[in-house]
């Protein structure tokens, strides 16, 4: 197979992968520019107000406290450096149509090829999806401002173990970005 050809390939075979990963956002955030997260050590947890879904509101706060344990944060229940709450909600989305298009080339002795291939896919069972968006909150406990918020969301279509995992991978994500590095 001579360079052009070869580039070719590896050119059609990459676009599904960027395509891809062109559709995963990364987790967002803001925070207080003049407020100092150094010092902070310890944090308390704040439950929001009552919820429709208890699950996934248990889900985020053990989630949660499991990621800034992780990040050598202790909590504690008084007197904590920081407070963290959080927020969630579920929206439906519908979901793709499953149209696609298919690229490929190929070579076989001294012949070559390009082809081009469609597909449609047919929707089984709900045409939406769930997105859950969850939001973190930290806050000074002395002033009670907000001094760092985060946020990111997924899709699930079914609860349980599923929707459990991809909870604790979002907050995870999210909280990785706490505390916030200034850029020197």
């Amino acid at each position: 197979m001579n360079t052009l050809k070869r580039t070719l390939l590896i050119c059609l075979l990459s676009l599904p992968l960027f395509a891809l990963l062109g559709c995963s956002s990364p987790p967002k955030n803001d925070y207080d520019l003049d407020y100092n997260f150094s010092p902070l050590k310890t944090f308390s947890q704040v439950e929001p107000a009552q919820t429709t879904d208890p699950l996934s509101a248990a889900r985020i706060q053990q989630s949660i406290a499991a990621a800034l344990i992780a990040q050598g944060f202790i909590q504690q229940d008084e007197a904590a450096d920081f407070l963290v709450t959080y927020g969630f909600r579920v929206d439906d989305k519908p979901k793709d149509s499953g149209f696609s298009i298919g690229l490929g080339a190929g070579s076989w002795g001294s012949s070559s090829g390009a082809s081009i291939g469609t597909s449609v896919d047919v929707p089984v069972g709900s045409d939406t999806a769930k997105i859950q968006t969850i939001q973190i909150d930290v806050l000074d406990p002395q002033t009670q401002k907000l001094i760092w918020r985060g946020s990111d969301k997924f899709t699930f279509d079914d609860g349980g173990e599923e929707k459990a995992q991809e909870t604790n991978a979002t907050v995870s994500k999210i909280l990785a970005l706490f505390p916030p590095q200034k850029k020197p």
